[in-house]
């Protein structure tokens, strides 16, 4: 049987852990416990918690940024309608994984500022999906597949957001249930097409 690397098991334990108890309670001491290493042995690895966190998003969760860099790097490839669907349930899922671990960072104040001066410092952070989204319209719009006077950020923002509200906002419904991740992004991304294409999208019977 093949043994995990440190390394993973790091990002294992990171991920369960930051699931678990949250971002905010998740230190890297009980993080390097789990892993079943030293706290010094973790930091040969990532040089902080927030590179962790990073680390977590970018290997152990639905892969959204990869997708959006490789449709804005190519764009016209596949049907527009199948590509924002598919960038929605990806951003949907990826959401729906790591809300969980995020939210506890927005009880504690100084603790957010500080993981969001991090995260500026490693080049990340939630806009990257909107300027992603963003950057693949312009492509398309460039091609000449999205309406030369679309408001492509405005697009960007309405899907992204639309896919992270999905994480928390039906909670307290009757219930308590998403609406299943395949018809949903269909639907956005079929609601979005209405505004943004320059093809006539099919009226739905």
């Amino acid at each position: 049987m093949e043994t995990k690397s440190a390394r993973v098991r790091i990002l294992d334990a990171a991920h369960e852990l930051m699931l678990t108890v949250g971002l905010a309670r998740a230190t890297t001491k009980e993080i390097a416990r789990a892993a079943g290493c030293s706290e010094a042995a973790l930091y040969k690895h990532f040089d902080s918690k927030e590179e962790l966190f990073v680390r977590v998003l970018a290997e152990r969760l639905p892969r959204l940024t990869p997708l959006l860099d490789s449709l804005a790097a190519q764009p016209g490839r596949g049907t527009l309608e199948a590509n924002l669907t598919e960038i929605a349930r990806q951003a949907a899922l990826f959401y729906e994984q790591s809300f969980p671990i995020a939210a506890s960072l927005y009880a504690e104040t100084q603790l957010k500022r500080r993981h969001d001066e991090a995260l500026r410092t490693l080049g990340s952070g939630p806009h990257l999906p909107i300027q992603g989204l963003d950057a693949y319209l312009r492509a398309e719009q460039a091609a000449g597949r999205v309406r030369a006077d679309a408001d492509t950020y405005a697009a960007a923002s309405l899907l992204i957001g639309a896919c992270a509200q999905r994480a928390f906002a039906y909670d307290a419904t009757e219930s308590g249930e998403r609406p299943p991740v395949d018809a949903f992004a269909a639907r956005l991304a079929r609601t979005l097409l209405g505004g943004i294409s320059v093809a006539p999208q099919p009226r739905q019977s």
